[in-house]
């Protein structure tokens, strides 16, 4: 069993507060993803983890034992980095079992190892190639075939796919996801890129200003998101927001218009819809175009509603241009609000 529990983890360095007051449970096989901006605090919290950095308060727990005195080797972890870390002057074969003779494991299960964890990642026709003979995707999976080697309990990558283009980036995601699944394996992934997150992860955890904003499914992130940050940081493009006035209990204003809402003590809201949840219709949201953008299978349209600029994601065979009026219509239950004051998801 590998749970990973982090109790009350907070990190200063200096007067900066890198970490606040992070408690988040990690569970045995769990594919967890740190999900934030540069300077969130999301590498800072991998590496508390890993033993590569100490936390000012807070305890780090795997598999049911405190480790946040251990030292790095001793706590049942592997990683791998942005930067590949593999060792120009070794083959493949010997950067893979590199761990594993610092282990003093006998040949044998050196090679049964490396072979089949070479296998995993398709790179068994390469054991015997050097790292300058390599592209940059297949440095990767040998990165990540040496620390599955290991057989650890955890295995923590920080941002391993951002030197790779894009269709390598998008190959690597499916693969790694498939490997790491049947090895069984707790696995904590940071990036800044939410296509990964969302791709990738049993569950997200969104970062912002070194804490956890919510920790979810990704299909609950993206649609029921906790707070405007998350909101906003999820989805490309983001969700649309606008105020709403209070007219009598459960009534909104927004935008010139009526709407069903909360029942809330509170006299204003922010109304917020997803582009993609908005359609042409005789009634709703009165929106004048300015930019149209064809995307191939849709429009991304951008308007000017009550003054705000707002996203719709519509059908590509729609006829609009710049400069026409368009009504938009959002699916009703896929509407949220949020509180301008606490900026948190109002029910």
């Amino acid at each position: 069993m590998a749970e990973i529990q982090i109790k009350n983890v907070a990190k200063t360095f200096g007067t900066y507060q890198a970490l606040q007051d992070i408690n988040l449970t990690i569970q045995d096989q769990e594919f967890m993803v740190l999900l934030g901006a540069s300077g969130c605090g999301k590498t800072t919290l991998l590496r508390i983890i890993a033993g590569l950095e100490t936390a000012t308060t807070g305890e780090v727990w795997i598999g049911g034992r405190r480790v946040d005195h251990l030292a790095p080797k001793d706590r049942g972890i592997a990683m791998v980095f942005q930067n590949y870390a593999v060792f120009p002057h070794l083959t493949v074969f010997e950067n893979i079992g590199f761990g594993l003779r610092m282990q003093k494991l006998p040949n044998d299960q050196v090679k049964e190892r490396v072979e089949r964890t070479a296998t995993l990642m398709h790179i068994e026709q390469l054991l015997q190639r050097y790292s300058g003979e390599l592209s940059g995707g297949q440095r990767q999976r040998v990165a990540v075939a040496r620390a599955l080697a290991m057989e650890p309990d955890v295995i923590l990558m920080d941002e391993p796919l951002s030197n790779l283009d894009a269709l390598l980036r998008l190959e690597m995601r499916a693969e790694l996801k498939g490997v790491l699944a049947d090895s069984k394996t707790t696995t904590i992934y940071v990036t800044h890129d939410q296509v990964e997150a969302m791709s990738l992860a049993d569950r997200i955890s969104v970062m912002h200003q070194g804490r956890i904003i919510q920790a979810a499914s990704p299909i609950e992130v993206y649609r029921n998101p906790a707070a405007e940050f998350v909101a906003g940081f999820i989805g490309n493009p983001p969700m649309n927001f606008l105020k709403a006035v209070a007219v009598e209990d459960g009534q909104w204003k927004v935008a010139g218009q009526v709407i069903d809402g909360p029942h809330t003590d509170a006299t204003r809201l922010h109304y917020a819809v997803r582009p993609e949840d908005l359609r042409p219709a005789d009634k709703g949201l009165d929106a004048i175009v300015r930019i149209v953008e064809p995307l191939g299978a849709h429009l991304l349209v951008t308007c000017e509603v009550d003054g705000t600029m707002f996203r719709a994601v519509l059908d590509s065979d729609l006829a609009v241009k710049s400069k026409d009026s368009l009504t938009l219509a959002p699916q009703p239950d896929r509407v949220r609000w949020f509180d301008p004051q606490s900026t948190l998801a109002v029910s």
